[in-house]
């Protein structure tokens, strides 16, 4: 029966030892919340470490069998293996850098041992589980080369991918030594899914910069697989937060803190002890707003509370006793005999005292300078039943792209982060009104239920776009019924594109020359009886003819402007003219000053712009400005401008590949056709040919073309094969 295995770092449970017995304590997460509508369900299960280390055999496996009569499996990690793999590279190595803090991080090769090993050891317990038409969904950054790992053992295994905390820009994802690995690790699953674009738009631009991958749009190819990666913002349980309004003893806490807190206003503060979080601005903010505005002193009070975390890093415990600093340094100078400007909680609290706080405090700050969500800000507006409240909200935090309604602040900008407090504090209660139901109407909607039907919806979609590709690659069996019908045929003919067809891409254009191999592969094509091998490029007809005119082969230049049967000598298709070239000309040679690297191509009747030398994302830019620039100059003067792989060409209308293919087809009867080619220029030819005839895209799966292969050397494989 299929099944659906989740696999994170942590267990949704806290496991907890009391005389010999271990109590298990559901984890009150968001993520062990949502997807436990899955987990609990039939044979699924839940992959994960049990947050401690159990070293006595006998014990780990009595917790095995607690756990899976909850449908958890543990994965049992040594000392050594929480220091290296957790605490060092997951949390000093990936951790800073992912949140822009990479002067914090250590680049040790133990760290990153430790880390492969204990992703095998994931990958070990998912294939004792895993099987055939299951799904395997992966969470976070503790696990980037599970996906890969997986895909390695069973590559037809369906596998979502998410990541709770950012993804950095290029600049930053490359100091990791490893980043080609964890690229390589990450693109083993189907779908991989980011909380907001930019982190989407810094993973497929990091890929693309490090990997050979193409990429369309969202979609990434590589080893033969389309991987989708998306963006889908996680949410929160709304019901719950909404609901713990009413409960008995969340009311009595909110007792509480109106009988403590009956003259002033209450700014919220709730963080784990961490750097990204940008505890020191906040404090610096509401310093300013007591030194500039004493109106307030004796008025407001901010209730901060940070939970613990790894305290014993030396960069946790300075910046606690930073904040420990500047709390007391604040309170010296601003209290009074009856008011504490900040009262300063270094503990976790029970949900119900959340709770009270998020529907007690008149303003919540949430303002990280970094993260890759942020759930506390949704937390606050699901408890504000009575739609009022501000929030808020830095834009460096994810969810600032959902609720646009709080106010959005710059956590680096002291100065506009005590105008927003002060903005928030006479904020009308209309306005508040207002905000907070635009927030809550989003945070209920796109709950964490709605976040987890989503995502597995998508990956079911992927699997089936996969599905209908790989349908089309020439496998064993399609090859075989290729040659089958070359065999049976008398009369055939074979149009054969050049450059990313047969060879593949050089730097520079004219390194790409015919090898031995292919020089002997073409003979023995052109030399079987009843064949004709037309090769249809957009090279030069010169280049053509010195590099094949001893050949018996029929050519075709410059998409179509020159040609040449076997036997005869070039022509040119007639009506064609070049004047236009003065115009377009000067507007190449703007964008190739502009762009280091890149040259043009003149041809007899075309023009073309390379930018294969150009610095990625460099070359892309100005070939889009240049493509804007020349549709509008040819409109109405007979051309086409045609986007290639890291070209763009201008040349006459009539001149076109498909247009020529047919022209060759007018002279003969052939019963069996076949058009290979790799670029945009080869859909003419695939469109043009009979729905008989048999066509083949080198290296994408998006064409008209009926079958695809992945490149040169499958071309070459696959010609080689015919004779047999």
């Amino acid at each position: 029966m299929r099944k659906t295995i989740i696999v994170s770092n942590r267990l949704p449970v806290k496991i907890s030892e009391s005389n010999g017995e271990y109590i298990m304590q559901p984890s009150e997460g968001g993520l062990a919340t949502g997807l436990g509508s899955i987990y609990r369900e039939g044979n699924n299960i839940w992959i994960g470490w049990p947050g401690q280390e159990i070293s006595a055999e006998k014990n780990q496996e009595k917790i095995t069998r607690q756990l899976r009569k909850l449908n958890l499996m543990p994965v049992f990690l040594t000392q050594e293996e929480i220091n290296n793999f957790y605490e060092g590279f997951s949390n000093e190595t990936l951790w800073p850098v992912f949140h822009y803090m990479a002067v914090y991080a250590r680049y040790e090769q133990d760290y990153w041992d430790a880390y492969y090993e204990v992703n095998k050891k994931f990958r070990d317990i998912v294939l004792k589980l895993a099987a055939p038409g299951d799904i395997i969904w992966i969470h976070d950054y503790q696990l980037l080369l599970l996906p890969g790992m997986i895909r390695a053992e069973m590559p037809e295994i369906s596998i979502g991918f998410f990541q709770h905390i950012p993804f950095p820009s290029f600049e930053l994802f490359r100091l990791l030594p490893w980043r080609a690995e964890i690229l390589e690790g990450m693109l083993g699953a189907d779908l991989m899914g980011f909380h907001t674009f930019d982190d989407t738009r810094h993973f497929l631009n990091a890929a693309n910069r490090i990997l050979p991958v193409n990429t369309s749009a969202n979609v990434v190819s590589w080893n033969d697989r389309a991987i989708v990666v998306e963006t889908f913002p996680m949410g929160i349980d709304f019901n719950k937060y909404a609901a713990l309004g009413n409960n008995p003893e969340v009311r009595k806490q909110v007792g509480y803190l109106k009988d403590n807190f009956q003259h002033e206003r209450m700014v919220l503060s709730i963080d784990r002890l961490d750097y990204s979080k940008g505890i020191l601005q906040r404090l610096q903010a509401f310093e300013l707003l007591l030194q500039l505005q004493p109106e307030y002193v004796g008025r407001v009070v901010l209730y901060m509370i940070v939970v613990p975390s790894r305290d014993t890093v030396p960069q946790y415990k300075e910046l606690r006793d930073e904040i420990d600093k500047l709390v007391g340094n604040i309170n010296a100078r601003f209290r009074t005999l009856a008011w504490h400007p900040i009262q300063y909680f270094y503990r976790s609290f029970p949900v119900e005292i959340l709770s009270a706080l998020y529907n007690f405090a008149d303003i919540c700050l949430v303002t990280p300078m970094r993260d890759g969500m942020n759930l506390v800000s949704k937390e606050y507006v699901a408890s504000r039943n009575n739609n009022d409240g501000v929030l808020i909200l830095s834009e460096m935090a994810g969810a600032s792209k959902e609720l646009i309604d709080a106010l959005i602040v710059n956590p680096n900008n002291i100065g506009a982060f005590t105008r927003a407090i002060v903005d928030a504090l006479n904020m009308p209660l209309e306005e508040q009104q207002r905000r907070m139901k635009q927030m809550r109407a989003i945070v209920a909607k796109f709950n964490i239920h709605h976040w987890v039907k989503l995502f597995m919806t998508r990956l079911q979609e992927v699997n089936e776009m996969q599905q209908n590709m790989l349908a089309r690659r020439v496998n064993q069996e399609t090859a075989v019924l290729i040659r089958q019908q070359y065999h049976e045929a008398k009369k055939r003919i074979i149009f054969l594109d050049y450059d990313g067809t047969l060879v593949g891409f050089q730097p520079n254009i004219d390194m790409a020359s015919p090898d031995p191999d292919l020089y002997q592969l073409l003979r023995e094509l052109s030399a079987v009886p009843g064949n004709d091998i037309v090769m249809i490029s957009g090279r030069k007809h010169e280049t053509l003819g010195d590099w094949f005119g001893h050949l018996k082969l029929d050519l075709i230049a410059e998409h179509g402007a020159w040609q040449k049967t076997k036997e005869g000598e070039w022509y040119q298709l007639p009506g064609l003219t070049d004047k236009w070239k003065k115009e377009i000309l000067p507007i190449m040679e703007l964008a190739t000053d502009r762009t280091p690297g890149s040259l043009i191509e003149e041809k007899s009747y075309s023009l073309v712009w390379h930018y294969r030398k150009v610095e990625s994302g460099l070359g892309e830019l100005r070939a889009n400005e240049l493509m804007s620039t020349l549709r509008y100059f040819t409109v109405e003067k007979g051309l086409q401008v045609l986007p290639g792989d890291k070209v763009i060409e201008v040349k006459n209308v009539e001149i076109n590949k498909g247009k020529a293919a047919l022209s060759w087809l007018n002279h003969k009867r052939y019963d069996f056709m076949m058009a290979m080619g790799d670029d945009v220029t080869d859909e003419d030819i695939f469109k043009a040919l009979p729905p008989k005839a048999i066509t083949i895209k080198v290296g994408s799966q998006v064409s008209a073309a009926q079958y695809y292969l992945r490149s040169y050397h499958e071309v070459r494989h696959l010609l080689r094969t015919l004779k047999q």
